[in-house]
């Protein structure tokens, strides 16, 4: 079956959408502790480093060598850390909340966006391997690890009394380059499908680092170390789970 640009688009959108099913738990629980943010983020950041070593590292290796996989995966984290530190040096304030919370939830929607974009890349590569299948199931595994996500964006806008649709609408916006970014890297990487391998292995490399540069430093700012490294084996596990379930990986 040929693949086409919409059908990348369709599955980025889709993915884009879950992150904000990570604030309807927050239509029951309207007064979360804010440790739930940490636990959230510590599972996300476990769930994105095995997308990335099951899933991408795994089929990039399997298509080509490790050498390029590899290469990739250097690549992908200094191009993230790049980003960080472009995001890092402005100061950004927006209305609604006060200026110390509206900077700091600023920031940290802003990294939420910018980490996004290694997974809307994923998704493209992932369709680019030419396997409807591994494309479709790839975009699924991401589209489920943006629910914790998504509850890691909403906890600490909600305990600032922002409305729950506002706080759904950021969390979409946190994962708008997935559409966005997939349909470029699908049409770059699907005429030269040598580049497989180190497209794979930028894209697992991007999401390792920034799952350990962000979603782990901030799961350690609001719990302990060992709630921290529980939720990310956790998460670890579940993504671990999910791939051979759905036959992503080994």
């Amino acid at each position: 079956m040929e693949l086409t640009v919409w059908q990348v688009l369709l599955v980025g959108v889709l993915s884009d959408l879950s992150t904000g099913l990570g604030a309807v738990p927050f239509v029951l629980f309207r007064n979360a502790p804010a440790r739930w943010q940490g636990l959230a983020a510590g599972y996300a950041g476990g769930m994105m480093v095995g997308a990335s070593i099951f899933s991408l590292v795994d089929e990039g290796v399997r298509r080509g060598s490790v050498w390029p996989t590899a290469f990739g995966l250097l690549l992908g984290a200094a191009f993230v850390a790049g980003l960080n530190r472009f995001v890092a040096a402005r100061d950004w304030q927006v209305s609604g909340l006060g200026a110390a919370d509206s900077r700091r939830a600023v920031l940290f929607i802003l990294a939420m966006f910018v980490q996004s974009i290694p997974e809307g890349v994923a998704i493209g590569v992932g369709f680019a391997t030419g396997e409807l299948r591994f494309g479709l199931l790839l975009g699924l595994a991401i589209a489920v690890h943006n629910v914790p996500e998504g509850i890691a964006v909403t906890l600490p806008l909600r305990t600032k009394g922002v409305p729950l649709w506002r706080c759904a609408a950021y969390a979409v916006f946190t994962s708008l380059p997935q559409p966005i970014f997939a349909v470029p890297a699908f049409l770059a990487v699907s005429p030269a499908r040598q580049l497989v391998p180190a497209g794979l292995g930028f894209a697992g490399g991007a999401m390792t680092y920034l799952a350990v540069s962000e979603l782990l430093v901030e799961a350690l700012e609001t719990g302990s170390r060992q709630e921290m490294a529980w939720s990310f084996t956790l998460g670890l596990v579940s993504m671990l789970i999910l791939v051979a379930t759905l036959g992503l990986g080994y």
